[in-house]
This record gives structure tokens, C-alpha cells and sequence, in this order.
């Protein structure tokens, strides 16, 4: 299978701006978690494009993921590479690797609430012993770099007065409600990296995604953007289980991996940073109203309808937006992709059927 069209362009973007930033990775082993989930198999797509026009030697590339939520023909075109290696394993169970490590991205995780929900121990465990084994094995390997992709969901629901909300915000989360073994996992796994930090001077990052989206996402993962993708493809109205009132300001993925790179090949040894777009913070109803717009005419409407789950909505937060001072201070970055330009790449990339997506 060909990689798609619209990954491809944004691979060669991304490459193109981060060229001299990434030739430390030339001839390097980069170790990639999640690498068949969406952030990590879009990263992979990147990583073969920079192998093949932009490095003098290629980086070797092992991917790992247990397929419990990843989807294996999103990295299917990419198996019989010689640079690319996928090793199939659960990270709440040991792993050992013979080779040299240069880099970690640990990206292995349950992130879509209804997953997260239905597998809430498997959660726990990735989120918490996976990163854990990660941050052993960058001592064991020296590793000169290990970045842990954590969520802006440990901040919970801020108030106004953290609105947009920093680093240094420290987060109004549930321990015991419906979305906890997500959050309160990942809060625990940003204070391993903390304390190894700490304790051991592992050249741990953290980078905390805020409402990324785009090409490559599964269409049943059952988050407001391959929802709204799924009515737009199928022609079928636009339904929200909401009132539509909470906002979210979402971030387009090649915007998340161009920040994602600067902080992995950064010596930002022990820092958090907010990585997202700071564009737009939009109501879920108006966010409806855009996706039916650029979906076209005839206007496939929008409804409003009440969840069966009663626990849909609980511990959901109203707001969500990042402060990106930090990141801008650190790093030559802005967001370059606008959301109704996003929405409209990632719809013509599900339109050409290039991407597999349930």
C-alpha cells in the first residue's frame, strides 16, 4: 500500500523546515511506542520521507505496539523496508532490545475515551508501567533523547482564570471518575519522568498534545473530529451529544510532529511543553457548523441529541486551550495550519480512500 497523499505532502514540509534540526538523526536508532496509533503512525510516515530525500544515511526506525488500539494497516506500506523494523508486544510487559538506542518516543497509549473506558486497567498499566520501562531502558541504552507524549487532559477542567492554560498550571483532575485511569495515568507518568529527571538526569521531555487531529485518524475512534468526518463522508446530519457549548482549539498533526521533533531533538532535559494551536478556541456547535460547510452543498445539518451513556459527559472539561509561550520561547515554531484548512486535508484524505480508518 502507498503511503498517502496528503501524509506525503506534509512529511516533505515538515522535513523540508526541520532539515537542519534533524541531521543528528542520520545513521541514529530511534525507538517509536504507538507506532501503529495515530500521532506515532503519521511520525513514521515522516521518518521514512526524511530516510529517503533528505538524510545522508537513513535512521533506523523500531516501531512497537500490541494492535490493541493501533491499526496495523496504517504502517502496512512500510514493513518491507529495510530501515523500518515493528516488533508486536504490550509495554505493561518487560521488553528487552539487543541493539543500540539513540532516541525514544514513547507514544504507546489509550487515548480515545471510549477506549480508554473500556480497557481502563489496560490503560493504567501502558501509562504508568510502560513509561516506566521506557524510562529504564533510555539509562540502560544511554539514550540521548527520550520524549514521552503525555495529554493536555492533566489539567482537568481549568478555570477561566487558566484559560489559556500553562505548564506550570497544576490541574483540577478526578481521581475517581470515569475518565481517571486516562488522566490521573498519565499525571503519575509525567512524575516518573519528573523524578528521573531528578534522580537520574535522563534527557526525559514531555510534550502535552492539546486536540490534535488530521490524516490517519481511526474514524471509530469516537472523538468529535472523526465523528463529524464520518457524517460528512456519509452525507448523514451532523449529531451532537451535547449542547455543544464546550470548547476545545484543535491542532492539526503536522503542526503537533513539528513541535514534537523540536523538543526531541532539544536538550530541554526535564521540561513540559504545551504543544497545540492557539488560532482558534471553538464551541463544539460551531465547530459542527464549519464541518458542515466545507463537507458542501447541500448542507447535511446539524442535530442535537442526548447521550445514552450517562457518564458521556461527566468529568468532561467546558475549555481547552494552550498557553504556547514556553514553546515559542524554546523553539522557531507556530502553528501553520489553519482549522478549516486542517479539516479540509483531512477530509480529502478519508474522500481518496488512501487511509484505512476502522
Amino acid at each position: 500500500m502507498a503511503p498517502n497523499s496528503v501524509i506525503l505532502e506534509d512529511a516533505r514540509r515538515i522535513c523540508s523546515e526541520l532539515i537542519d534540526v534533524l541531521k543528528p538523526l542520520s545513521g541514529s536508532t530511534l525507538l517509536v511506542t504507538g507506532g501503529s496509533g495515530f500521532v506515532c503512525s503519521y511520525l513514521l510516515d515522516v521518518l521514512a520521507v526524511l530516510n529517503d530525500e533528505f538524510l545522508d544515511r537513513p535512521c533506523r526506525v523500531v516501531s512497537i505496539d500490541n494492535l490493541r488500539t493501533g491499526l496495523p494497516e496504517r504502517t502496512a506500506h512500510l514493513e518491507s523496508r529495510r530501515d523500518f523494523h515493528f516488533v508486536n508486544h504490550d509495554l505493561s510487559h518487560p521488553f528487552a532490545i539487543d541493539e543500540s538506542v539513540d532516541r525514544i518516543i514513547h507514544g504507546a497509549g489509550i487515548a480515545s475515551p471510549t477506549f480508554y473506558r473500556r480497557f481502563p486497567l489496560e490503560t493504567i498499566d501502558v501509562n504508568v508501567t510502560g513509561t516506566r520501562s521506557m524510562l529504564d531502558l533510555a539509562r540502560e541504552k544511554a539514550a540521548r533523547s527520550i520524549l514521552y507524549i503525555s495529554t493536555s487532559e492533566i489539567y482537568g477542567d481549568p478555570d477561566a482564570a487558566h484559560i489559556p492554560t500553562s505548564e506550570d498550571y497544576r490541574g483540577s483532575v478526578s481521581c475517581t471518575g470515569p475518565r481517571a485511569c486516562y488522566d490521573e495515568s498519565k499525571r503519575l507518568a509525567e512524575t516518573l519522568c519528573a523524578t528521573y529527571f531528578r534522580l537520574h538526569a535522563t534527557p526525559v521531555k514531555v510534550v502535552r498534545p492539546f486536540n490534535v487531529y488530521g490524516p490517519g485518524q481511526r474514524l471509530d475512534d469516537k472523538r468529535v473530529i472523526p465523528d463529524l468526518m464520518s457524517c460528512a463522508l456519509e452525507r448523514r446530519p451532523i449529531v451532537l451529544l451535547s449542547d455543544g457549548k464546550a470548547t476545545r482549539s484543535f491542532c492539526y498533526i503536522s503542526d503537533f510532529i513539528r513541535g514534537l521533533l523540536y523538543v526531541l531533538m532539544s536538550d530541554a532535559d526535564g521540561e513540559p511543553f504545551n504543544v497545540g494551536s492557539d488560532e482558534r478556541e471553538i464551541s463544539m456547535r460551531d465547530l459542527a457548523v464549519l464541518m458542515d460547510e466545507i463537507a458542501g452543498p447541500p448542507s447535511i445539518g446539524v442535530e442535537f441529541r442526548a447521550s445514552a451513556d450517562r457518564d458521556y459527559t461527566v468529568d468532561n472539561p467546558q475549555r481547552r486551550a494552550p498557553d504556547l509561550t514556553k514553546l515559542r520561547s524554546w523553539f522557531p515554531w507556530q502553528p501553520k495550519v489553519s482549522l478549516a484548512e486542517g479539516l479540509q486535508r483531512t477530509l480529502g484524505s478519508y474522500q481518496h480512500a488512501e487511509i484505512p480508518c476502522a
